[in-house]
């Protein structure tokens, strides 16, 4: 019997090899058809909004397009703010749901289309005749528009008959966007020109640069023109040459570093949307820097932005190549000047705050010393998350992944680690997250461990805090009671679902770190190490943020 679940299941299995998610009522018939399936994976984990958290965390960490799925109604509701986080972010992923009956909504019903499409999702509904099909097009759409889409199978329907499966053809993909039209052609020439005129010429990649596998290609420009590198928080690694690289712009950026980049007198965007984080609240770059963006959104995404070229990263690259070859000027001497290494290097810390609890900038680096350097960074958000993109470096944009980030969410951490585990079946995987992130998804550490195994490793920054809410809020004057969290042990609830937890208290703590690193994977269990940090110690990015926010900063603003 090949019933309606079974088309959505086959169909999926032919393009997507894992799925993650929670069982129940509206998608047991389509878990059954899964199980079927011997070309895809599935994974349980223990809240849905896990499911969809893993599915983004997969395809973020290089394993490609993936699903979740959820039973309908409170399952579905539970996945809204993943999914929304998911959409802001631009990941395509197909999340499967059960639905209301075609006949009507039952009395635990709500309607998960209007839902879905308050948070910018769109919703594909199966139906006897076009189950295969309508499963194709929300990967398809999903794809093509990188954002999650929705496919709903209405509970009347899940077990009808539908006889066999048909063939699908491949989902069709747009093409990269190539900059057309006389004024871009005139644009990228006028840009090449001001490049090999540049005495201090400044590279910036964004994710959008790794996406569109321009990495190359901005390597020879930035050879071409001399021209010193960096990325955004989710474009760090996009050069190939380390050499020149500034590391990571915005608030977790090293001071030297941003001076440097504010020394530029062009600077050249690629594939990165400038948002306040990134362009420090309108202080990345000088009054005098030329700023030219190029992206494949319809227009300039931050007012700084002197020109704009619409195209793909890797294209306009390889189009500024050839004119600055045809133009045949040597390669700006600036880079080969400065100190890179000294630039972008952070100051340590010491071992312990005044309030004798552990200093997070020491233990940071100390983690950074011990990894492994077959790593994956999963972060959840919280204020804690200066320290992972400050202190520990990766190799690429698919390897410090950060869930939560766009939607300003916590709690989405632990859930995280079993996408990127399957998506990087060789790495370890390591998870930076909060106590309040962390309580708040205390439900999928179970998933985490069972993922990751001997090849996760957990570290949580514990101060008994919202930190981000104390530091901003507490200043000024508000109650901070609601702020604060009791101290929890978190090496003991990681022991309680089989994994190893070490409570850390001074820098020799770390100790059992290092000899885990040594073990293979396959003979020791996951690792979580709770991190007793003092509060007192504020990330520079959540200074920033304080700055912005604070009266006389907006009365200075307006001032200007």
């Amino acid at each position: 019997m090949s019933t309606v679940s079974a088309h959505v299941a086959s169909t999926l299995a032919r393009h997507i090899s894992d799925v993650f998610g929670v069982m129940g009522n509206g998608n047991a018939y389509f878990l059954d058809a899964l199980e079927k399936q011997s070309s895809v994976t599935f994974t349980a984990v223990r809240h849905e909004a896990g499911g969809v958290v893993s599915a983004d965390a997969y395809f973020r960490a290089g394993g490609g397009i993936a699903a979740a799925t959820s039973t309908y109604g409170a399952g579905f509701t539970n996945t809204l703010t993943a999914l929304a986080e998911a959409v802001q972010a631009h990941i395509p992923l197909v999340l499967v749901v059960g639905d209301e009956p075609t006949s009507g909504p039952r009395a635990w019903d709500v309607d998960q289309i209007a839902l879905a499409s308050a948070i910018g999702a769109r919703t594909y509904t199966v139906g006897r005749a076009d189950a295969a099909a309508t499963t194709l097009i929300a990967i398809e759409h999903a794809l093509a528009y990188r954002i999650p889409a929705v496919l709903a199978i209405p509970y009347d329907v899940a077990a009808l008959e539908a006889g066999p499966v048909p063939e699908t053809t491949e989902p069709r993909l747009p093409e990269p966007l190539q900059p057309h039209g006389p004024f871009t052609a005139a644009s990228i020439r006028e840009l090449a020109v001001a490049l090999s005129q540049a005495q201090r010429p400044f590279l910036l990649a964004g994710r959008g640069a790794w996406l569109a596998d321009a990495g190359g290609a901005l390597g020879e420009l930035a050879d071409a023109t001399g021209a010193l590198t960096a990325g955004t928080a989710l474009g760090r690694g996009v050069f190939p040459d380390d050499g020149h690289d500034l590391g990571v712009t915005g608030g977790f950026g090293a001071d030297g570093a941003m001076q440097l980049v504010r020394d530029a007198d062009v600077a050249v965007v690629f594939g990165a949307s400038l948002n306040q984080f990134t362009m420090r609240f309108g202080d990345l770059f000088a009054p005098g820097t030329r700023v030219v963006q190029v992206d494949t959104a319809p227009a300039a995404t931050h007012p700084h932005v002197g020109t704009y070229i619409r195209g793909d990263a890797r294209v306009v690259a390889r189009e500024l190549l050839s004119e600055l070859r045809e133009i045949g000027t040597a390669a700006a001497g600036w880079r080969d000047s400065v100190n890179v290494a000294a630039a972008r290097s952070y100051p340590r810390g010491d071992d312990s705050a005044p309030d004798g609890r552990l200093d997070p900038r020491s233990v940071a680096v100390r983690i950074g010393e011990l990894l492994p350097d077959d790593r994956v960074v999963v972060s959840d958000g919280g204020h804690f998350i200066g320290w992972a993109n400050m202190y520990w470096t990766v190799a690429a944009p698919d390897r410090m992944i950060m869930v939560g980030t766009a939607f300003q969410s916590i709690g989405l951490g632990f859930a995280s680690v079993p996408g990127a585990a399957l998506a990087r079946p060789e790495s370890t995987v390591v998870l930076t997250t909060g106590d309040g992130g962390g309580l708040m998804a205390l439900a999928d550490l179970e998933s985490a461990v069972r993922a990751a195994g001997g090849r996760g490793l957990a570290v949580v920054w514990n101060d008994a805090a919202y930190s981000a809410e104390v530091h901003l809020y507490g200043r000024k004057g508000l109650a901070e009671a609601p702020m604060l969290i009791p101290e929890v042990n978190f090496a003991g609830l990681a022991e309680a679902v089989g994994a190893e937890g070490v409570i850390v208290r001074e820098l020799a703590d770390l100790d059992r770190l290092a000899e885990w690193v040594t073990i293979p994977a396959s003979e020791r269990r996951f690792l979580l190490l709770d991190l007793r940090i003092s509060g007192d110690v504020v990330a520079p990015y959540q200074e920033e943020i304080i700055r912005v926010n604070s009266p006389a900063s907006g009365s200075a603003q307006r001032k200007r």
